[in-house]
Order: structure tokens, then sequence, then C-alpha cells
């Protein structure tokens, strides 16, 4: 019944988000919806996830705020979702929590603007894409 359950509001979540498909991708929420594709991670709808050099691991905070969480939004939790494993969250300055991945706060890019795109990858030498 769990099972089912996820499997509803997979489906409802991918029907929310083809219908606004033209909406910049600045969250998803939870690491349930994180999955692996040819080596990288990404959201279940295929977006790169990347982190920040400037992130110490397992300090609990980001150092991307402001223009650059512009430019690079946070990868959000919805409050209530449980992680586990090497996922985990932060709560940023503003109170809305940031999916973690072995410590490190992760990030989308921007400029990113289909499926599959890396354009983040080593941006300023500082910018990775997660390969797991």
């Amino acid at each position: 019944m769990n099972f089912q359950w996820k499997m509803l509001g997979g489906i409802c979540f991918a029907i929310a988000l083809s219908a606004c498909s033209t909406t910049p991708d600045v969250a998803t929420p939870s690491s349930d919806f994180m999955k692996i594709n040819n080596g990288i991670m990404t959201s279940s709808y295929g977006k790169t996830v990347y982190t920040f050099d400037k992130d110490q691991p397992a300090s609990g905070v980001s150092e991307c705020v402001m223009t650059c969480a512009t430019n690079w939004p946070p990868v959000y939790v919805e409050p209530g979702i449980k992680v586990s494993g090497d996922f985990n969250f932060i709560t940023r300055k503003d109170g809305q929590k940031q999916l973690t991945y072995k410590g490190k706060p992760l990030y989308f890019y921007a400029k990113d603007s289909k499926p599959g795109d890396q354009l983040g990858e080593n941006v300023n030498n500082v910018w990775h894409v997660v390969k797991p």
C-alpha cells in the first residue's frame, strides 16, 4: 500500500511538472526524486545536480546566498520529508530546508534549460556535477 501511495505521489508530481514545463526548475521535494543518469545525479525529471567547493561538508551552512542562489537554486526539501543514507538537509537562513549529499548542499544551475544539460560543470572551477 505504501508503494502505491508513493507511485501515486510520483505520478501527481510528474503531471504537475509537465503542466508548468516553462517554469524554472528550482526545487525538488525530496531525495526520493533524486536519481543517477549516466553516472551523474539528477532530479527525477533530468535536471543536473551540483555542489559548490566553498561549502564545507557537514558544516550545516550554504555559502551560496542572494545572487548566487538565484543562479544556483538550492535543491529544497519540503517540511516533513524524511531523508536517509547519504542524504540529509541543512536549514538555510530563510528557514527553508536544502538537501545535502554526503554533507554537501545540493544545487541546480539556472542556465541548465533541458534534461541532461550540464552547463554548470566546473564554472569558475568551484561548481561540480555530483557523481556518486
